[in-house]
């Protein structure tokens, strides 16, 4: 069965968020049936097979600025889908997973979710 984890907002932060289109019940991250990962982030998506996925693990503690809207890394080709400046889970990919902001890819995605835990769980124990 699919596994949906939505995102956890800082109504804040949202006009750094709306503008990308974010629908607060409906964007988040999946896992689903056939085993891949999607994020999507308004009318942004990212999509991986979760045997892409090469570890998650939770970061906290971001400065607003740097975690509000969809973002790229100054520090190297990572991706941010953020909703507050709480926590998130930092996802790290086999190979680079392109998306409309980098077509070349990613190595990593972090994505601030509500269920930091349960994401972590999800996708270490698949």
């Amino acid at each position: 069965m699919a596994e949906f984890f939505k995102y956890e907002l800082d109504k804040r932060l949202a006009p750094f968020w709306l503008p990308f289109g974010l629908h607060p019940s409906g964007d988040g991250v999946t896992i689903t049936d056939d085993a891949t990962f999607v994020a999507k982030f308004g009318f942004l998506k990212l999509r991986t097979p979760v045997g892409n996925i090469d570890g998650a693990h939770i970061t906290r503690n971001y400065r607003w600025w740097t975690a509000a809207g969809a973002r790229l890394s100054f520090a190297d080709d990572g991706l941010t889908f953020g909703t507050n400046a709480h926590a998130g889970v930092c996802v790290h990919f086999r190979d680079p997973v392109s998306s409309p902001l980098r077509p070349k890819g990613h190595s990593a995605l972090t994505v601030t979710v509500a269920d930091l835990e349960g994401l972590v769980a999800a996708l270490t124990h698949t």
